[in-house]
């Protein structure tokens, strides 16, 4: 497998509860290296831009309001594999679906509070990085 770069999102209901070493260490566990990670409060025109895929899917306004709710912490994810890595980490986007050891098994919520997003596919990863994260920012 080739290195490659991820992008990643600890979502509100996670940094809620104070969650977001637990997420990392499992993310570091399972050989990923974190070479980009800031927390900020996410704007309304931030998460609408991030999820316009979703724009017409009847859950956007939702998902929106959720990401705003509060803080978030953006990573960059470095390693062997790292989008297909990242999504085994973080399981089944439905909690009840998920493996038992991944994030969204132990921390999830609900389908909508999930506890972490991640990119799906390279040019994804790539456009996602991009959009929270400049150049200078990726020290890996």
């Amino acid at each position: 497998m080739a290195l490659e770069r991820t992008f990643s999102i600890i979502k509100p209901d996670a940094v809620r509860r104070n969650l977001i070493g637990k997420i990392v260490t499992k993310f570091e566990e399972a050989g990923l290296t974190v070479i980009a990670l800031k927390k900020i409060q996410m704007t309304r025109a931030q998460a609408e831009g991030f999820y316009a895929v979703h724009k017409e899917r009847p859950f956007f306004g939702e998902l929106v309001e959720q990401m705003i709710a509060s803080p978030v912490v953006l990573q960059v994810l470095e390693g062997e594999g790292a989008i297909l890595k990242n999504r085994e980490v973080m399981g089944a986007t439905n909690p009840a679906n998920a493996v038992e050891g991944t994030i969204r098994k132990e921390f999830a919520l609900s389908i909508g509070e999930n506890s972490v997003h991640g990119s799906d596919a390279p040019e994804t990863a790539a456009e996602e990085i991009k959009y929270f994260f400049s150049d200078d920012e990726l020290v890996g």
